[in-house]
């Protein structure tokens, strides 16, 4: 993969929490050494997942290494790996890792197995300037108020499209599923080998949230969360037990919208999951493609993939009772709860260090399409790297970035992957929605008892 520089954007000037972050004084200053090297015996030993963004940092190592004084050891795991890893640490008398990156939804989870420890207990919050995190973002860190990890990637799901596609056949961008399903149609020519819509519908994970953050675009949480303005309460998850809300009627609908994508998307779609979607998205045989934007540099950054230049973003279409949602994504950087005292302190500076306003605006200048803060999406240097950035940022404010739609709840991991079987079943035609939707529920209600520990 090529690293380039993509058209600029046009910059305007807002206003962020008091601050104005304009053109002028917006610019990041590349992060600067550390006073004192950091003293980790061995080096500091991360644990992340293999994704392009911890691909960078990984890419920087050497970079950082300058930075922080000391060899940096970083081991990616794919999703389902990488959790297993992080429980198995835990059990460990000490920790083999300084940090760790957790996947938002599994925040609940890891805190009531005592996997991480809370920020508070370690470091003085105020030092990761707070404020300047994605709202969204940011209240995924917590449970009950209590911030548990540090964001070190910010990535909202979204709906790629191929905006010269649209504009030479006379088409709006889809903003609902029903202008999805048509668009999908009016593109889908297999026998040219050109496909309507891309998506995850493997088995098991990556069908899961597929089928989350759909029935978040009709407006229905997989649990029932209490409404508020602006959607569901997924703030104090801690306080109540909830139920499983996956045979509702606007599941239901979102479960049929599945089956309206499955005629028009590419033939090995029972097997696509995150990066299988957006590779024939980027080739130019499909017209949409639903994904993070961490993924964006596939295409952003290859001027030889058709999709390269002519990719337009929007939130997940929504459907009629739904709004317009950007499912917030990513990896909070967490600190274990087995590790040595000693290490410690020295750990808490390589965090404030790796995720601080320098370190992600270096991270998206080498490549990233993720950007946690506020001020780095601002930073005019980074908005001439992608549309992405600023895009993210208006959606922030137009409060679409949401993380209700996968509510870090302890069971929130078996209740994916029983969705993403049931639901692989269903897509199959092994099963009808309704039984797929019932047979789901069921399953998850016996889970949603059990004591998590």
């Amino acid at each position: 993969m090529s690293f380039g520089t993509a058209s600029e954007t046009e910059e305007t000037e807002h206003y962020y929490y008091g601050g104005s972050y304009q053109a002028a004084r917006a610019t990041i200053a590349p992060p600067r050494a550390l006073p004192q090297p950091l003293k980790l015996p061995g080096g500091l030993r991360i644990l992340v997942h293999g994704d392009p963004t911890f691909m960078v940092m990984d890419n920087l190592k050497r970079q950082f290494e300058q930075l922080v004084g000391t060899n940096i050891h970083q081991r990616a795991f794919s999703i389902d790996r990488l959790r297993e890893e992080a429980l198995r640490n835990s059990d460990r008398s000490k920790s083999r890792y300084d940090l760790i990156a957790v996947d938002l939804p599994w925040l609940g989870e890891f805190i009531k197995k005592g996997v991480i420890r809370p920020l508070t207990d370690v470091m003085d919050v105020s030092r990761l300037d707070p404020a300047d995190f994605h709202t969204a973002g940011w209240r995924a860190a917590h449970w009950d108020g209590t911030p548990y990890g540090v964001p070190s990637q910010t990535t909202p799901e979204l709906m790629f499209y191929r905006k010269d596609w649209f504009a030479s056949e006379g088409l709006e961008p889809p903003v609902t599923t029903d202008a999805v399903i048509d668009a999908a149609r009016h593109f889908h020519d297999p026998r040219r080998g050109r496909y309507g819509v891309a998506w995850n519908a493997a088995r098991g994970t990556a069908l899961g949230h597929t089928f989350m953050m759909t029935c978040a675009a009709f407006g229905q949480p997989i649990i029932d969360l209490p409404e508020i303005a602006g959607g569901y309460d997924a703030d104090h998850l801690g306080s109540r037990e909830f139920r499983p809300a996956l045979n509702t009627d606007r599941a239901l609908a979102a479960a049929d919208y599945l089956m309206q994508l499955l005629e028009f998307s590419p033939p090995d779609i029972l097997s696509m999951s995150w990066y299988e979607r957006v590779r024939p998205y980027a080739s130019g045989k499909v017209a949409m493609a639903y994904g993070y934007t961490l993924l964006a540099p596939y295409f952003e950054l290859d001027d030889s993939c058709s999709a390269h230049g002519n990719t337009g973003y929007l939130p997940h279409p929504h459907g009629p009772e739904g709004a317009p949602i950007a499912p917030v994504g990513g990896y909070v950087f967490c600190v274990p709860s087995n590790l040595a005292e000693e290490r410690l302190e020295d750990t808490v500076e390589a965090l404030v260090a790796f995720t601080s306003p320098g370190a992600q605006k270096l991270y998206a200048q080498s490549g990233s399409r993720t950007a946690p803060r506020y001020s780095v999406g601002a930073d005019p240097e980074v908005r001439r790297l992608s549309p992405i950035f600023e895009l993210v940022d208006q959606m922030s404010w137009r409060d679409e970035l949401q993380f209700w739609p996968r509510p870090p709840i302890p069971q929130i991991s078996d209740i994916i992957r029983i969705c993403g079987h049931e639901l692989h079943d269903m897509l199959r035609g092994i099963v009808s929605p309704r039984e797929a939707l019932d047979r789901a529920q069921a399953r998850a209600e016996d889970f949603m008892r059990q004591q998590v520990t």
